[in-house]
């Protein structure tokens, strides 16, 4: 029976006896770590036997209790004394080889559950071992450049004809079988479970479980249910059962676990040990006849001299009498009792199919101002249910200064009975513009929304000075009457519109003025166009405004967000003139102002 074993195991092919006699003769053969299985099987994992139906699916099998084949690694294990587990990415055991993709695949996907789950304690290793023993690492790798297998991995038809009898749960979507499910892609996923577990880890929105990458994933999520800590050897022992409910499945699996613990190395995708003659091989599945009987028959046996009393001779016309031996009272058998197994708990993040807008309409607001609506969503499953406990992360993308309550940019909510998740308060920044809000399955990224969020500018519908005199002033000076402007909206006021005051030469002109009235910016230097803000109460207050050196009429014109304007003219004048004082000649004497009209002494 060794000789025909060989180095191969195969799983649902014998019964217990058989299968007894099969693990001895691989530990015989040396192979690395076989455990051996109990023999009263007191935890109910027994190998599916010819005669044996599996259970469904929905208790907790992946794969339907597919079969697999699968050569084990030889005696001369990566790590034998006097070499170094760090083995160079070319050399070691072929055994130890493990194609580029389906290493990349097992690696990501130990490193995105850890950092969703770091309790499950996932090892990248364990994906390895249960991708050996379902496909031979997909085949020895043949995948394309995105991680697809270059033709599907179909495991055999699951009829109940030595298998699990699982009727089509996805109209041939995926196995090509419309009456029966058959467990598809490198870690065998029955359709069934596969609606339930699949990812689309490499995010080209496909859940495909040809998919190296995605069906890595949605093994390591599986792997890990029911908070699992696989640092534990009986969760790991649980999970690894709870892949393919079979003692044996076990045993080989923890083989090839440990196996490549101890060390192993990259190889060119295609080039991976393969196994010819796995089952998925073989015409649509059928499994290959086993060349020896589970019952080993003989010919009828011969009587024998048990010890049983013989019956005398009797005389001619005596009744023969025969005493019958005795016998023992046997005590009838209990057939072995399988404990029901437990459904893995499916964490809410892996349930959910999508995630779909709540929130209506455009996200708008004014600038510096909160959004009256906040982005919302609504997490489903497959069938349209929606499912609780979701964490789900908003980011806010784009070049906006838009903020979440308390100037964050980023936060996490937790979906509430209803699958409801609604960001907390968004306030727009002063920059104007649209932005995106996108909404994440957190440990589920290809389950995403986005919202559009556009900031606009606050305006107003009216601006009116707020009373004062004409404004007047000479040259050189400041115009001393105070400049102050009210903005209201829909007759409300208009808090943080922006107002331009611009002084120009006429009531038509468009550009500023080069001379006359002018401002004083805070560097201290002269302009004349000037851009301010209302305040809660809708008011602009101008600075101080400087009436220039050239006399003349001009016009301030204040204009907000809106269109809305007003007029203010200014008038600036020169100053008065000073009046030239009239010479005047010194008096004379006698009053009259001239010496030669003073009379003569003999007049």
């Amino acid at each position: 029976m060794s000789a025909h074993l060989g180095r191969r195991l195969r799983k649902g092919a014998t019964s217990g006896a058989v299968m007894a006699a099969a693990v001895a003769a691989l530990a015989a053969s040396q192979a690395p770590e076989m455990i051996p299985p109990p023999a009263d099987n007191a935890g109910g994992d027994r190998a599916i036997g010819a005669g044996d139906t599996a259970p469904p699916s929905g208790d907790g099998s992946a794969t339907g209790d597919s079969p697999y084949y699968t050569v084990l690694p030889p005696l001369n294990t990566p790590n034998k004394p006097g070499t170094s587990t760090n083995l160079p990415v070319i050399t070691g055991p072929a055994e130890a080889g493990i194609p580029a993709s389906v290493l990349s695949a097992y690696k990501r996907a130990e490193q995105s559950i850890r950092s969703t789950d770091p309790g499950c304690n996932l090892p990248w290793q364990l994906l390895a071992g249960i991708g050996k023993v379902e496909s031979g690492q997909a085949r020895g790798g043949k995948v394309d450049a995105n991680g697809t297998t270059l033709k599907p991995i179909l495991g055999p038809v699951l009829n109940g004809v030595g298998f699990a009898n699982i009727s089509d749960t996805d109209r041939g979507a995926y196995d090509g079988d419309s009456t029966h499910d058959r467990a598809v892609g490198p870690m065998q996923f029955i359709p069934s479970t596969w609606a339930t577990w699949g990812q689309d880890a490499n995010s080209d929105g496909k859940r495909d479980p040809n998919n190296i990458y995605d069906a890595a994933q949605a093994a390591g999520l599986y792997l890990c249910a029911n908070d699992r800590n696989l640092a534990l050897k009986a969760d790991l022992d649980r999970a690894i059962l709870s892949y393919n409910r079979s003692r044996e499945y076990l045993n080989t699996v923890t083989s090839w676990f440990e196996y490549y613990k101890r060390g192993t190395h990259q190889v060119p995708d295609g080039t991976g040990v393969f196994p010819v003659d796995r089952s998925d091989d073989r015409g649509r599945g059928n499994r290959p006849t086993p060349p020896f009987s589970p019952f080993p028959t003989s010919p009828d046996p011969k009587p024998s001299d048990s010890g049983a009393p013989k019956p005398k001779p009797t005389r001619p016309g005596e009744p023969s009498k025969v005493t019958p031996p005795p016998t023992k009272p046997t005590t009838p058998t209990k057939p072995p009792v399988t404990p029901p197994t437990k459904p893995p708990t499916v964490p809410p993040a892996v349930r959910v199919d999508r995630l779909t807008t709540v929130s209506t309409g455009q996200l708008t607001a004014t600038t510096e101002s909160v959004f009256a609506k906040a982005p919302t969503v609504a997490a489903l499953d497959a069938s349209g249910a929606p499912v609780a406990g979701v964490t789900v992360r908003f980011e806010i993308t784009g070049t906006t200064d838009a903020r979440f309550s308390g100037g964050a940019t980023t936060v996490t909510v937790t979906s509430g009975s209803a699958g409801i998740a609604a960001a907390p308060a968004l306030r727009a920044g002063e920059k104007t513009g649209a932005f995106t809000v996108r909404a994440v399955v957190v440990g589920n990224s290809a389950k995403a929304a986005e919202f559009t969020a556009t900031v606009t500018e606050r305006q107003a519908d009216v601006l009116a000075r707020v009373a004062g005199d004409p404004l007047s002033a000479t040259t050189g000076t400041a115009f001393t009457q105070p400049v102050q402007a009210k903005a209201t909206l829909k007759g409300a006021v208009a808090a943080g519109v922006l107002v331009e005051a611009k002084v120009v030469v006429s009531t038509t002109a468009t550009e500023e003025s080069t001379e006359g009235p002018y401002f004083k910016n805070a560097a201290g230097d002269t302009v004349r166009t000037l851009v301010l803000k209302t305040d809660a109460n809708g008011l602009i207050a101008l600075p101080e405004l400087l009436a220039g050196d050239k006399a003349g009429e001009y016009v301030l014109i204040l204009t907000a967000r809106g269109g809305v304007s007003t007029e203010i003219k200014l008038t600036v004048t020169a100053p008065a003139a000073t009046p030239t004082p009239t010479p005047t000649s010194d008096p004379s004497p006698s009053g009259t102002g001239s010496p030669e009209a003073s009379p003569s002494p003999s007049a």
